[in-house]
C-alpha cells in the first residue's frame, strides 16, 4: 500500500493536522492518521529547523579560530547538518521520508516554512520524490480539510525554496565574514568582545543609532504664537496667525506694525463648513499589529508575534506572518456570516452594518500568500486566554469589526478673520456620525487644539468682530526614541527618507528592511548582543552599539539601500528572474571588497576615542591589588592590570545571587557590603549574609553566626 508522509512544521501543528482526519494515532514524533482519501498517511514534524547550515570548522579545522588569515570564508560548497539536539527527531522523520511514496509539505506556508521542510527533505536524500504542497490560511479543522482536498503542486513552489536557502546562506555570508572581520579590528584596536555584523541587523542598529544622534544634538528653541479671541454679536471664538515667532520681541513689533491692539475691529473674511469621512483603518498585516501592541501595551515586536502565533495554533485567528492589510471575496464572506457571533462576544451591537465589499479592505488582487490577519470561525472562551492573548485578539477582532460599520463623519468649519489684512484661522469639529470610532471610545483620546474644542458661534462672511491679542510659548521638540513598534513600521518604510531616488523606489518595492517575519527577530538579535537596550519603551544604543555604528558609518553594511537592493534580487529567484549562482557571487564581491576596505575604514574612524570613552563608561572602582580601574567586563568585573599580571576579579553572580553594582562597588570602597538577602547553599537552602574582602578574594560574613 502506497505511503504519503505530511510534513508539519511542529508538534502543534501536527497534532491540529491530525485532528481534521476522522481516525489518528499519536505515537512517538508521528502521528498515524487515515480517511476516506488518505488510507495510510503518516504526519511527522520538526521543531522548527531540524536543519541548518554547516559551521566554518565542519568544513575545515583551520576555520574554527577567528584569524585575519583564514578570511574570507568561501565554501565551494554549501552544506548542512542536522541542528544541534535535534537528531533523535530529525532520524523519525527520515525513517518516514524513507518509506514515503508521496510527500505533502504542510510547514507554514510562506518562504521559510519552504524551506524548513526542504531542507530536511534534501537532507534526507528524498529530493527526487513526487511533492505536494498544502496551503492554508487558518489551523481550523474545516480549512485544513479543504486543504487536503486541494493540494497543490509542489514544483510550484521551488522559487520560494530557493529565495529563502539563499537568503539563508548569504546570511551565513555576512554573518561568518564580517563578524569575524570587524570584531579582529576592533580587538586589534583595544576593544573587548565579539562585535556580530548581519545583512539586516546592521542598518537596522545604524537607523537607531542616527535617531539617537539627532536627538543628542538636538537643541531646543523657544517660540511664541499669536492668537486672537474674537468676540461676535452671537458668541466668541479663537484664531491663530499661522506664522511662529523667535522672541516676544518678534511678535510685538508684528503687533505693532499691523496695529494689533486690543479692541481693534475685525472682519470674519470667510466661512466654510464641510462635512468629512474618514474610513475604519486596514485590517492587520503583521507588522501593524505589532506596531499597535507596542503602543497599547508595550509588548516587544517577539512577544506580540509569540502572542498571535499561540492565537493561530488555537485555531482562532488567521495565518499571522502576512505582509498584506487586505482579505479576498471568500474571507469576506465568513466574516459577515459570523458577524453577529463576533458582536455578541464583545457585546457590541451595529445598527446598519456594510455588508458590500469595500476595495478598501476586500481586494483578492492585492492578497498574494496570505490574507490579512482576521478571526476565523472559532470563537474564543475569554476565560480561558491570558490578559494578553484577549488583547491581542481584540485588537484583531475589533479591527475587523470596525470595516462593517459606517465611516466616522463630521463637520469640520474653517472661519478666516483679518485684523489690519493680518490672518487667523479658526477650525471647529463637530462629530455626526461615530460609525467605527465608537468601538475605540475608551482609548486614550487624541490630544485636540483649543480650536478644534470650542464650540462655534454661529457667524457669516463679512460680520465684525472686536480682538483681543495674547500669546503662547512653545518649545521645539527633539524627534522621539524608537519604540520596538515605530521601530518595525521605520523598517518597513525606512525608504521613505532616502535621498538617493533609486534607492528610494528599490526600498519602497521591497517595502523595506527585513521581512515581516523576520524583523522581531533582528530586534531580539541586537538586544542579545547589547547593541540596544530599552528604557521603559525607548531603543537606546549601548556604548558597543555606538561604537559599532562610529566604524561603520561610511561602509555599505551600514546603508539600508543596499540591503534592499539585495531583497530585490532575492524576489527576483522567487519569480525565477534571477539565480542564486549570481547572487551568492555578488555578495562574494561585496566581502572582498569590505576586507580590502575596512583596514582604512579603522584608520580614519577615531575608533581609539571611542575604546577610552567606553573604558571610562564601564569603570566600576579602583582594585585593591594594584590601584588600577576595575572594569565591567561583562560576564565578571575585572583589574585593567591584566596585561602586567594583576588577578583581581569580581564575579556577577556569587551563591545563586546576582550582585548588584552598588554591592560592587562597596566591596571595592569599603571592603564589605551590606546585608544581602536571597543567597542559596549547595543544597539549595537561602540565606542572608554580608559580602567582604579578606586578602582580595571574595567572603561571607555573617552578622549573627548562628
Amino acid at each position: 500500500m502506497s505511503k504519503t508522509v505530511i510534513l508539519a512544521e511542529k508538534p502543534s501543528q501536527a497534532s491540529a493536522y491530525a485532528d481534521a482526519f476522522d481516525h489518528s494515532e499519536r505515537k512517538d514524533g508521528h502521528f498515524v492518521v487515515s480517511d476516506k482519501e488518505f488510507a495510510n498517511a503518516v504526519i511527522t514534524y520538526g521543531f522548527g529547523h531540524l536543519v541548518s547550515l554547516f559551521s566554518p570548522e565542519d568544513y575545515t579545522k583551520e576555520w574554527k579560530k577567528w584569524s585575519l588569515q583564514t578570511l574570507p570564508l568561501l565554501p565551494t560548497e554549501y552544506q548542512f547538518k542536522v541542528s544541534d539536539g535535534k537528531k533523535k527527531q530529525y532520524t523519525i522523520v527520515k525513517k518516514h521520508l524513507d518509506e514515503a511514496e508521496t510527500i505533502i509539505i504542510a510547514t507554514d506556508g510562506d518562504r521559510e516554512g519552504e524551506a524548513i521542510a526542504r531542507l530536511i527533505i534534501n537532507l534526507s536524500g528524498n529530493d527526487h520524490k513526487p511533492l505536494k504542497r498544502l496551503w492554508i490560511n487558518s489551523l481550523e479543522k474545516e480549512e485544513i480539510k479543504k486543504g487536503f482536498r486541494n493540494l497543490r503542486d509542489g514544483e510550484a513552489f521551488y522559487s520560494s525554496y530557493k529565495e529563502a536557502e539563499t537568503r539563508q546562506i548569504a546570511d551565513w555570508l555576512v554573518g561568518m565574514n564580517l563578524s569575524r572581520l570587524y570584531t579582529l579590528y576592533m580587538q586589534k584596536n583595544g576593544m573587548k568582545g565579539v562585535f556580530s555584523i548581519g545583512r539586516v541587523q546592521t542598518p537596522t542598529l545604524y537607523l537607531i543609532y542616527q535617531r539617537n544622534k539627532e536627538i543628542a544634538a538636538f537643541v531646543s528653541k523657544p517660540f511664541y504664537e499669536l492668537y486672537g479671541r474674537f468676540s461676535h454679536e452671537k458668541g466668541v471664538y479663537q484664531g491663530k496667525y499661522a506664522e511662529r515667532f523667535d522672541s516676544v520681541a518678534d511678535l510685538e513689533t508684528f503687533k505693532e506694525k499691523h496695529t494689533l491692539s486690543d479692541s481693534a475691529p475685525g472682519q470674519i473674511k470667510s466661512v466654510k463648513t464641510e462635512e468629512k469621512k474618514q474610513y475604519a483603518p486596514k485590517l492587520f498585516s503583521l507588522s501593524d499589529l505589532q506596531a499597535t501592541a507596542n503602543k497599547r501595551f508595550h509588548y516587544g515586536a517577539s512577544e506580540t508575534l509569540k502572542i498571535v502565533q499561540g492565537l493561530y495554533e488555537k485555531k482562532m485567528v488567521s495565518y499571522p506572518r502576512t505582509d498584506t492589510n487586505y482579505i479576498g471575496s471568500p474571507e469576506f464572506d465568513y466574516l459577515k456570516n459570523a458577524l453577529p457571533s463576533y458582536l455578541n462576544l464583545v457585546n457590541e451591537t451595529i445598527d446598519e452594518p456594510q455588508l458590500k465589499e469595500n476595495k478598501r479592505y476586500v481586494n483578492g488582487a492585492n492578497v498574494q500568500e496570505h490574507y490579512a490577519i482576521i478571526p476565523t470561525r472559532t470563537l474564543p472562551n475569554f476565560q480561558a486566554l491570558s490578559q494578553k492573548e484577549r488583547n491581542i485578539y481584540e485588537l484583531i477582532l475589533y479591527r475587523t469589526l470596525s470595516i462593517f460599520e459606517k465611516p466616522y463623519v463630521y463637520n469640520e468649519t474653517i472661519i478666516e478673520t483679518t485684523v489690519n489684512a493680518v490672518l487667523f484661522k479658526t477650525t471647529g469639529k463637530v462629530e455626526k456620525v461615530m460609525g467605527w470610532r465608537k468601538f475605540y471610545k475608551t482609548e486614550k483620546k487624541m490630544k485636540k487644539t483649543k480650536e478644534e474644542n470650542q464650540t462655534l458661534p454661529t457667524v457669516r462672511e463679512g460680520d465684525s468682530v472686536v480682538s483681543h491679542f495674547y500669546a503662547q510659548e512653545g518649545k521645539t521638540q527633539p524627534p522621539k526614541y524608537y519604540t520596538e513598534g515605530t521601530l518595525i513600521t521605520a523598517m518597513k518604510n525606512v525608504g521613505r527618507d532616502a535621498e538617493d531616488e533609486e534607492n528610494k523606489v528599490i526600498l519602497k518595492e521591497t517595502e523595506g528592511i527585513g521581512t515581516e517575519a523576520t524583523r522581531a527577530s533582528v530586534i531580539e538579535t541586537l538586544k542579545k548582543q547589547d547593541y540596544i537596550t530599552l528604557q521603559k519603551n525607548d531603543i537606546l544604543v549601548t556604548p558597543k552599539g555606538e561604537t559599532l555604528c562610529e566604524v561603520i558609518q561610511n561602509d555599505e553594511i551600514a546603508n539600508a539601500a543596499m540591503t534592499a537592493k539585495w531583497e530585490k534580487y532575492l524576489k527576483k529567484i522567487r519569480n525565477h528572474e534571477g539565480t542564486q549562482e549570481a547572487f551568492l557571487n555578488s555578495i562574494t564581491n561585496f566581502i572582498h571588497h569590505l576586507i580590502q576596505k575596512v583596514p582604512e575604514t579603522f584608520e580614519n574612524s577615531g575608533v581609539k576615542v571611542y575604546v577610552e570613552k567606553s573604558e571610562t563608561d564601564t569603570v566600576i572602582g579602583v582594585c585593591p591589588q594594584c590601584q588600577k580601574n576595575v572594569l565591567d567586563k561583562g560576564k565578571f568585573y575585572g583589574c585593567m592590570g591584566y596585561r602586567e599580571g594583576c588577578t583581581f576579579t569580581l564575579p556577577k553572580k556569587w551563591s545563586g545571587k546576582t550582585l548588584t553594582k552598588k554591592n560592587i562597588k562597596d566591596l571595592l570602597f569599603k571592603q564589605e557590603t551590606s546585608l544581602i538577602k536571597g543567597f542559596k547553599s549547595k543544597k539549595g537552602t537561602p540565606f542572608n549574609a554580608k559580602l567582604k574582602l579578606v586578602n582580595n578574594k571574595l567572603a561571607f560574613d555573617f552578622p549573627n553566626p548562628k
